[in-house]
């Protein structure tokens, strides 16, 4: 006796198996999609950008890189505000470097500037004679340090590696460091803390704090 289960099954049951199976899966992607939006949407800082704000450089670092020739220097500063990322009175530092040959720099940060020499950036990327960076990595936001015995920027994340002018040179960051604004005001150095989009080849502002 053959098997109920082996008989060819007619045209209609088939399609509406089809129907069924196609469905199941339908439902299933459109429950996991709604579930993954708010659990995405939850992973990401909801950032006010707020507003520029000049905060002021450690005294001495300051000095020490008034003095510096071709080293770069880091320089504390005092966050008094917060955004999703840094804390009130999170401690913080930049790195500044003296730029002796403003068209060199221009030259290395093609990034930076136009074919015209004119700044892309709404600030003076030099100022005073020096240039700031700001210390996170554009490529996805970690903590690069310098190292004298390479003479360049390097990132412990990922390898991005950058020039004394933070001019890429390798790794997977889409663009150079990102320069920070810088002023003497009454004898003080003072910059802003600006915070980029990471991974992106442009500018996008993520938040300002001071």
């Amino acid at each position: 006796m053959q098997d109920e289960r082996s008989q060819p099954q007619p045209p209609e049951e088939i399609s509406r198996r089809e129907w069924m199976g196609k469905a199941t899966i339908s439902i299933g992607g459109i429950i996991g999609l709604t579930l993954a939006i708010p659990t995405m949407a939850a992973l990401v800082p909801d950032v006010d950008p707020g507003r520029p704000a000049w905060t002021g450089m450690d005294e001495t670092a300051w000095k020490h890189l008034q003095a510096a020739t071709d080293t770069p220097v880091q320089i504390d500063i005092q966050m008094h505000s917060k955004d999703a990322y840094l804390t009130a009175g999170s401690p913080q530092s930049v790195w500044g470097i003296k730029v002796k040959d403003p068209k060199k720099f221009m030259r290395d940060r093609s990034d930076l500037f136009a074919a015209s020499g004119e700044n892309t950036l709404p600030y003076p990327v030099l100022n005073i004679g020096f240039a700031l960076f700001s210390p996170i990595c554009p490529h996805l936001g970690c903590y690069y340090d310098w190292k004298p015995m390479f003479k360049r920027f390097a990132c412990p994340c990922h390898g991005s590696q950058f020039d004394r002018n933070g001019a890429h040179l390798a790794g997977p960051a889409t663009r150079g460091l990102d320069p920070l604004p810088l002023r003497e005001q009454d004898g003080i150095a003072q910059c802003q803390w600006i915070r980029y989009s990471p991974t992106v080849p442009s500018r996008i502002v993520v938040s300002y704090i001071g």
